[in-house]
């Protein structure tokens, strides 16, 4: 995730996202660099018009947002030690029932 956000900064500032500027952002970010992944990056980025895409992105989240109609979650019963050691009393009892 963060040589994508690496990513995203350079272009954000206007630079060319190559090998070393990326490890440079990483570096910075303290962030130990992969070689092999910054390649990978590169190379999926190339021909990637990243505006285009962050305006993509930006619209889907909006779409699977959750429907207004949704029901709130119900608060438990909080129940109070007596009442939780009457209950098992009762649920006692009625196991009894079944043993004869």
């Amino acid at each position: 995730m963060e040589y994508i956000y690496a990513a995203m900064l350079i272009h954000k500032a206007g630079g060319k996202i190559d090998e070393p500027t990326v490890k440079k952002v990483l570096e910075a970010a303290g962030v130990k660099p992969d070689e092999n992944r910054i390649k990978a990056l590169i190379a999926a980025l190339e021909g990637v018009n990243i505006d285009e895409a962050i305006k993509k992105a930006a619209v889907a989240p909006v779409a699977a947002a959750p429907a207004a109609t949704e029901k709130p979650e119900e608060k438990k019963e909080e129940k109070s030690p007596e009442e939780e050691k009457k209950e098992e009393a009762q649920a006692a009892a009625g196991l009894g029932a079944l043993f004869g």
